[in-house]
């Protein structure tokens, strides 16, 4: 949408003329809110546009409706099984209480008709809009979701419950009824039950099995690091992994290959958590890593990402062309997957047909059509690419492109129409396109094709609660590590160390992306064409104000956002 089409109404009209927005402000914030689909009052105060009390006293005063405290309403007095979390996470509405046949929801835009009408319509109750500032009601529907999904009752689990926890393999090979009998022992059930739901509580995103000569270890992947969380029995590794691959429907007589599996294990009712597990036999036994596949980390939206401003117009103006290449790249594990799911989903409307290819598909989205890679069949991505341009797409995503084959179908795709996006594994922007060149793919078609580049890692974010002040940190080393590149004042520059409290993982808590986005622009395309390397690439790109990897991470850092210690473990060479 033009930003200058953009006509102002209701809220962001009211901002405008209280002087709290600008006109290009708000219609920034009503393109992009939409784009998101998200309310418009969520958009300003996650972009810290304004103040969230500031805003829903505003939307107050032009509708002439009270702001009411949520924080005097207890979470477990709101009436469940009104409205499906569906249309709870669709319409950004969170039922408060009800009176008779009167059904009264918390908003942030009580303008928003559309949402109130169809929950009355799917409750069949009379529905009054009661508005909450945007920041306590977008809290409050991230605890009633998780509340309802179980997640907060795990703790109450005891040896029976976890014994008797509902695990379903998910496998498309036959069961295997014969194999049971060796793992089939209760306080191993227990174990390994209790192990899977402890990785979900911390936040972990994988969980590590490791048999040693002496010694047999857990550990969880938390915040992006390794952490041992149990050493069973040595004795115990081979019962492990054998309930470990039934749980995953994998042959437990088979230990002298790799395998492959995947586990769906329901918390709840409303709650199922997907595991992808692989096994790999070592000196001494089998190890064997569950990757935890949350699909809430698919619908965080981009606010949530740590794009810096200019960065995600960037990449919401690419997910706006009807056609071209957005690539992704980074190593195992720095978020590619999320990134590439967050434009799907705002890309996710009636009108498109979108197909994806992944090896293997990890998280579930409605409304897309995913496709999982099985070299075993000849199902490759480049053949799910050639049958996808006959299906009439609109958008097309690629796991990964790692051949040329691949990437002549991608750029072709991106030539004729079609938004493509896919990844690369390459350490930056500018070498993404050189590995393109490298594979064979002509100049031409790549500087012609591409549209935007996101190279990104993820960084720890700081815990808010126990972090300090850097105030130790000499002038010199500022200049030495680079922090007169960032585009800074000194004296706007707020840097913290972490510190460690109960709350938190050694003073660091959550993840940050950290991004380097590069639009290919006239001059970088003819460089491409020229033939130029990546260093000339880079130099072009610094020109034209797309920050590096670098000097992203020392802003985060400047900002209180992660530590220098940890923007030189994720960008430092």
């Amino acid at each position: 949408m033009n930003q200058n089409t953009v006509q102002l109404n209701g809220l962001a009209k009211r901002l405008v003329s209280d002087g709290t927005l600008s006109e290009d402000d708000a219609k920034t914030a009503v393109t992009n809110s939409n784009a998101e689909k998200i309310p418009l009052a969520w958009y300003l105060s996650n972009a810290q546009l304004a103040s969230p009390s500031q805003i829903a006293q505003t939307a107050a005063d032009e509708f002439g409706t009270p702001v009411f405290d949520i924080d005097s309403l207890r979470l477990d007095s709101i009436p469940r099984g009104l409205i499906d979390n569906k249309l709870v996470e669709k319409h950004h509405t969170l039922p408060l209480f009800k009176r008779g046949n009167r059904l009264f929801v918390g908003v942030s835009d009580p303008t928003d008709l559309a949402a109130i009408d169809e929950i009355k319509f799917n409750t069949g109750l009379s529905t009054d809009a009661i508005l909450i500032e945007p920041d306590k009601l977008q809290k409050a529907i991230e605890a009633y979701l998780n509340q309802e999904d179980g997640i907060n009752n795990i703790e109450g689990l005891d040896d029976e419950s976890l014994e008797d926890l509902d695990v379903e393999a998910v496998s498309d090979k036959s069961d295997n009824e014969d194999d049971t009998s060796e793992a089939d022992e209760a306080p191993i059930v227990r174990f390994c039950n209790k192990v899977l739901l402890d990785a979900i509580k911390s936040g972990a995103s994988d969980i590590h099995f490791e048999p040693y000569e002496k010694a047999y270890r857990v550990r969880f992947r938390r915040d992006g690091i390794l952490v041992e969380v149990a050493r069973p029995p040595v004795n115990l590794a081979t019962k492990i992994s054998a309930r470990l691959k039934v749980m995953s429907q994998m042959d437990i007589s088979e230990r002298r290959v790799p395998q492959d599996g995947r586990i769906k294990m329901k918390i709840s009712k409303n709650r199922a958590i997907d595991f992808r597990v692989n096994s790999l036999p070592t000196l001494f036994g089998e190890k064997i890593v569950l990757r935890i596949l949350d699909p809430s980390s698919a619908k965080l939206g981009i606010d949530a990402l740590g794009y810096e401003a200019d960065q995600k117009q960037i990449y919401l103006d690419a997910l706006d062309q009807p056609q071209g290449m957005i690539l992704v790249t980074g190593p195992t594990g720095s978020g590619k997957t999320v990134s590439l799911y967050t434009g799907l989903n705002i890309l996710n409307t009636e009108e498109r047909n979108i197909s994806t290819a992944e090896d293997p598909v990890e998280i579930n989205l409605e409304g897309i059509n995913q496709v999982n890679m099985n070299s075993k069949v000849g199902l490759t991505f480049a053949e799910a690419l050639r049958s996808f341009l006959r299906q009439d797409p609109d958008i097309v995503m690629v796991g990964e492109i790692r051949d040329l084959e691949t990437g002549e179908i991608a750029i072709k795709a991106a030539q004729t129409g079609h938004l493509v996006l896919s990844t690369l594994h390459t350490n930056s922007a500018p070498e993404t396109l050189t590995r393109l060149l490298n594979m064979g793919v002509p100049a031409f078609n790549v500087a012609t094709s591409v549209s935007v580049i996101i190279a990104q890692r993820l960084a720890r974010r700081l815990c808010s609660n126990c972090k300090r002040p850097a105030d130790d940190i000499p002038d010199e080393i500022l200049t030495q590590e680079g922090f007169d590149d960032i585009g800074m004042d000194r004296s706007e520059i707020e840097l913290y160390h972490p510190v460690g409290c109960a709350n938190c993982n050694n003073g660091y808590k959550g993840r940050v992306g950290v991004y380097e986005v590069v639009r290919i622009t006239d001059s970088i395309s003819r460089i491409i064409m020229e033939g130029g390397n990546a260093i000339q690439i880079a130099d072009q790109a610094r020109k034209e104000g797309f920050n590096n990897l670098r000097i992203s991470a020392l802003r985060k850092a400047a900002f209180g956002v992660t530590s220098l210690e940890e923007a030189n473990r994720v960008t430092k060479d």
